[in-house]
């Protein structure tokens, strides 16, 4: 779970930096108190903590802005929040029916053991001790079965991302990519994506096709959430835009320079 979910403390001094970023630097601490429903003086300590802290700065007049250091630390809270957020959202719709893969065939109201396997929530009659619920319908290996009361966890294992730089055209493009490296740095069994004409001529040359040319970054975001690892040969232009995505989402991630360096 999320530390400010955890600790009061830092729930409050979250709440306080966020009200102060709002209104910086003109926000007298009694209205700070008044919003997030503590006493003035629990504010007063709570504005000596931020300041020993480095999140804020005040000008000695009750005037307070928030710090670079302090708006890093409310955005990593709000990421860990955004993260438990879709858990919350995940567990709720598992609460009713859901959609899964028969591995057997099932019947109506079996008890049935729930695993993802490939990105995929699969119902299987073997019922161990993690997630399980109840069939609500007769299905077929194979088949598609809505699945209710559900219980436990289901275990997943949050997917890693690979991102392979290529130059851009202007360096050279996928004429000065190391080709026997962007095949040895590809895992086995992973998605695999491209952004940039120079990342897909630069894997045409080892010959992969792709899954994914488009829309790749929320693509591999949506398939680390269910499990799955990805790799994506990116362009070294687009290369920010990726990481900034990945790193709202709080994902892991590795970068692996794959450009031929010039003597």
């Amino acid at each position: 779970m999320t530390q400010i979910l955890q600790n009061k403390n830092l729930a409050t001094k979250f709440q306080i930096l966020v009200e102060i970023v709002a209104h910086q630097p003109n926000i007298q601490q009694k209205l700070i108190a008044s919003k997030i429903g503590v006493t003035p003086q629990a504010i007063s300590e709570y504005i000596k903590q931020l300041l020993r802290d480095g999140f804020i700065v005040s000008d000695g007049r009750s005037r307070y802005k928030v710090t670079n250091e302090g708006v890093d630390w409310v955005l990593q809270m709000l990421r860990e929040l955004q993260n438990y957020s879709a858990f919350v959202r995940r567990a709720i719709t598992n609460a009713t029916v859901c959609a899964a893969l028969a591995e057997d065939n099932l019947s109506q109201g079996q008890v049935v053991g729930l695993r993802m396997k490939d990105g995929l929530l699969y119902a299987s009659a073997k019922v161990d001790k993690q997630a399980r619920g109840l069939s609500v319908s007769d299905a077929l290996k194979g088949e598609d079965v809505g699945v209710s009361n559900i219980e436990g966890i289901i275990d997943l294992k949050i997917g890693k991302i690979t991102i392979l730089k290529v130059p851009g055209i202007e360096r050279g493009g996928s004429a000065k990519t190391d080709i026997d490296r962007l095949r040895r740095e590809i895992p086995p069994d992973v998605l695999v994506g491209a952004i940039g004409i120079e990342a897909l001529s630069a894997l045409n040359k080892i010959g992969i096709a792709p899954q994914h040319f488009y829309g790749v970054k929320e693509t591999v975001i949506e398939a680390a959430h269910s499990g799955l690892s990805s790799a994506v040969v990116c362009v070294d232009g687009y290369l920010s835009s990726l990481i900034q995505k990945l790193e709202n989402e709080n994902l892991d991630y590795r970068v692996v320079d794959i450009s031929i360096c010039n003597d």
